[in-house]
């Protein structure tokens, strides 16, 4: 579906047709011969529209004529269907932005939270007709939500943390794995975005070299993006370091059960060794004696202890 959005008086307004200086957002779902139809009108590559769709297109920019293309990763918030965790998951999906002479085009193969900012009329002093500040209060959003998204995963990961204190459940290990998962896609994400960032710059993508306001704009948005990346590295070498240490915690919790196990079955295999003995059918010394069960149960019994405490203390 296509909405055509422009800024007037202040306000967001949603139009029916076209009109240069407005914002074109297509969203989900998509409609192929609707993509096809704007390609023909604006005179743009029809693979411009369907790349964003494409949920693992790396971060670009391309150009043809006087068409260009921006292709950045964005956070997403996607739901789990697996019942046994919280049922929240964050991955990066790409999004789009086709610059035209006239409009700039945003598309991506879901709602997310970036675009919908936007379309809430929650982002300040953005006019879909200033193209160059429109990308780049984009730009911006963008960072914001993936420093969000970094914080709300930091403070699941300490509530994690203290649960497995008391814990050991196959839960809190599953939603760590998954805070992983998605530290994994933000630290990938965020690198390449990065990385175009600084060559969009470098080479005036934008074509705002002669605009000093929105040249320190571009800056501070990269530095951003710089400090993003390396929130998501330390959380990324925090979480890493958790689960090397609850791995060697129950590494060690199993050694001490399994030596407690042992203590248990050299303290029965002394009475369960002299009660075989003693089970067999032929004649033993003692055999009638009226007290020999008391007096083979005790000393059963002291020599088992006995062999435990030689082995503790050959341990130590």
């Amino acid at each position: 579906m296509i909405q055509y959005i422009s800024k007037v008086d202040g306000k967001l307004t949603f139009q029916d047709e076209w009109e240069e200086g407005v914002w074109i957002n297509i969203f989900p779902p998509h409609d192929q011969e609707e993509l096809k139809e704007l390609s023909e009108k604006f005179n743009i590559p029809l693979d411009f529209l369907t790349d964003s769709l494409d949920i693992e297109e790396r971060a670009r920019y391309e150009w043809e004529d006087d068409i260009r293309l921006i292709v950045i990763n964005i956070p997403f918030r996607e739901e789990d269907k697996d019942e046994d965790v919280d049922h929240s998951f964050y991955r990066t999906i790409p999004l789009g932005l086709v610059l035209t002479p006239t409009n700039v085009i945003t598309i991506s193969s879901k709602e997310n939270n970036v675009i919908q900012k936007f379309l809430d009329d929650r982002v300040r002093n953005f006019n879909p007709s200033r193209m160059p500040h429109f990308v780049l209060k984009i730009l911006e959003q963008t960072v914001l939500w993936y420093i969000e998204y970094l914080k709300r995963l930091n403070l699941k990961r300490n509530h994690l943390e203290k649960e497995l204190y008391n814990s050991s459940r196959n839960r809190e290990l599953k939603e760590l794995l998954k805070i992983e998962k998605s530290l994994v896609y933000f630290l990938n994400s965020l690198k390449a975005d990065e990385l175009l960032l600084m060559k969009m710059k470098r080479m005036d993508f934008l074509k705002i070299k002669d605009d000093e306001y929105l040249l320190d704009y571009f800056e501070d948005t990269i530095i951003d993006y710089s400090q993003a990346l390396d929130m998501a590295n330390v959380h990324t070498n925090i979480l890493g370091g958790i689960m090397d240490t609850y791995s060697t915690i129950i590494s060690n919790n199993f050694n001490i059960f399994i030596r407690r196990l042992t203590y248990i079955t050299i303290i029965l295999e002394v009475p369960t060794l002299v009660a075989s003995f003693y089970g067999m059918n032929v004649k033993l010394p003692f055999a009638h004696y009226d007290y020999l069960f008391f007096v083979l149960l005790i000393l059963s019994f002291s020599i088992g202890i006995a062999l435990v405490m030689i082995i503790t203390k050959k341990i130590k």
